[in-house]
């Protein structure tokens, strides 16, 4: 069993950063993936990034890329999502997810294991 807790989230001026981690509790962290997802008021949930359980690859949505940059610390069970010249698009509830498959799939229901979320407001 994998319990996920995000945090880091909060309301940013567009143009700003934040950093968003997502903790995990239990065993065997680096057997997994880890992914990001977001959604918005609205809108379905998105794939936004993950990344392989070595940190071998990594993966961004094209919305994403070149502004966001996942990474993750295996020896604090941590995966990171440090988001920097932010759009008001990017307001959503952003959530992570671990993938034993280690494929670091875009869908979010094959994720054994989801979180909550943290809320990300970009103002303009």
């Amino acid at each position: 069993q994998v319990q996920l807790a995000e945090s880091g989230g909060g309301l940013v001026q567009a143009g700003g950063s934040l950093r968003l981690s997502c903790a995990a509790s239990g065993r065997a962290f680096s057997n997994y993936a880890m992914g990001w997802f977001r959604q918005a008021p609205g809108k379905e949930r998105e794939f936004v990034s993950s990344i392989s359980r070595r940190s071998l690859w990594t993966h961004y949505a094209d919305s994403v890329e070149g502004r966001f940059t996942i990474s993750r610390d295996n020896a604090k069970n941590t995966v990171y999502l440090q988001m920097n010249s932010l759009k008001p698009e990017d307001t959503a509830v952003y959530s992570c997810g671990a993938d034993l498959d280690g494929s670091g799939t875009t869908d979010w229901f094959a994720y054994e294991y989801r979180g909550q979320g943290t809320q990300v407001t970009v103002s303009s």
